[in-house]
């Protein structure tokens, strides 16, 4: 359990730098809005080296984030409200309740934003990925 609870603590600090970085370069970033929650990282044990991190996103009205990627397989699903999401080479779409959306380890996330100007956004990720690697990290 202290391992987990260890991990998790990391990859808070890790998003909270990810997140004062991303304010720090300046520009119409509006990514320090959308509000992370983590819920559960855990290694796998049948995968070493590996794992899995659970977290929810709230993107508040007209919220949207920086270009990025996860150096991850990241399973989204929305929980409420609309989103849009795009990956370089890939086609945007727009997400209601219900539906999914998927980013691969090599995948730029090119557009992810609140598709409301009034109301919130609010969606589940699961990540896998390395042990310890960050969450998120800028891209262009």
């Amino acid at each position: 359990m202290k391992d987990d609870s260890t991990k998790r603590s990391r990859n808070i600090r890790t998003a909270a730098l990810v997140a004062v970085l991303l304010c720090a370069a300046g520009g119409p970033l509006i990514a320090q809005e959308a509000v992370v929650t983590p819920l559960m990282t855990k290694a796998l044990a049948d995968i070493p080296g590996k794992e899995a991190l659970m977290i929810t996103v709230e993107y508040p009205p007209g919220s949207s984030d920086a270009i990025h990627r996860h150096n991850a397989h990241a399973f989204v699903y929305v929980l409420e409200g609309s989103i849009v999401m795009q990956v370089k080479g890939g086609k945007q779409v727009t997400l209601t309740p219900g539906q999914t959306f998927y980013e691969g380890p090599g995948d730029v996330h090119v557009v992810g934003r609140n598709a409301s100007t009034t109301k919130p956004a609010r969606f589940l990720v699961l990540l896998v990925k390395n042990q310890g690697a960050p969450v998120l990290v800028p891209a262009q």
